[in-house]
């Protein structure tokens, strides 16, 4: 993940990276300062580069692009991964369709080893329209937890945040995500950035590139999602999700 944030070149403070694969992970630079987090993250080394030493906070979301492949697999409600766009944009709302895919437990920001999986809302009208939809939206929602953790632990909101990761041809994932956080989702145009980060260093160390900034001159984003979510709404989404996350906590048999 160190690696992915650099090859997102998030190479100044505040700057944050995701990685949506099967689960997501999610990487702020916090500089030359070692930030010691009170909301479940993990402080770690990003990079040394001429001598200067980086960190980072972390968060961990355990089920990510995998709580697709359960309603591919497992509800086998779906074909292809491909398929949720179509089905989550065939409705206007989630209809109160909320899916906590605690399948492993919950990661950051609440670390509870204990919760299980749960959905919420179902009614009459329920089919794989909304259960796709709230699939994907999980997602958004769980990554959306752990960067409001880390601007609690930086005093500081985060200006945009990079995406990279094979569940990031999503495009309605992309949107939601950015419609939730109220800031721009940038996506990668080179979706293996792990990769890429490493070959950047190893370019830097060898003088193939003389700094960060020559690599600047590339092209790194695909496209660039805007938030377009009134606020009424975003917060009516954000407490609902917190109701079902806090249920599904609660929920110890």
């Amino acid at each position: 993940q160190q690696a992915s944030l650099f090859g997102q070149l998030c190479c100044e403070k505040g700057m944050v990276n995701s990685t949506y694969g099967t689960g997501c992970f999610v990487l702020m630079n916090t500089g030359s300062e070692v930030v010691s987090s009170k909301n479940g993250m993990l402080s770690t080394i990003a990079w040394k580069y001429n001598g200067n030493l980086m960190y980072a906070l972390e968060g961990s979301v355990f089920v990510g692009g995998s709580v697709i492949q359960w309603l591919r697999d497992g509800l086998k409600i779906i074909k292809s991964a491909a398929a949720t766009e179509e089905l989550a944009t065939r409705i206007d709302s989630n209809d109160g369709v909320y899916l906590v895919p605690a399948f492993v437990g919950l990661g950051t920001p609440h670390w509870d080893m204990e919760a299980k999986g749960a959905i919420f809302g179902l009614t009459r009208g329920t089919d794989e329209r909304q259960i796709a939809r709230a699939a994907l939206e999980s997602i958004c929602f769980q990554v959306h937890d752990v960067l409001k953790a880390m601007e609690k632990d930086c005093s500081e909101k985060i200006p945009f945040l990079k995406a990279n990761g094979g569940a990031t041809v999503n495009n309605y994932l992309m949107q939601f995500q950015s419609d939730i956080l109220d800031v721009e989702v940038k996506r990668a145009i080179i979706q293996e950035t792990t990769a890429l980060g490493a070959a950047y260093l190893a370019g830097l160390a060898e003088g193939y590139w003389t700094s960060p900034e020559e690599i600047h001159e590339q092209r790194f984003e695909d496209f660039t999602f805007s938030p377009r979510m009134e606020e009424a709404l975003r917060s009516k989404l954000i407490k609902e999700w917190n109701v079902a996350v806090d249920t599904t906590k609660h929920f110890k048999i």
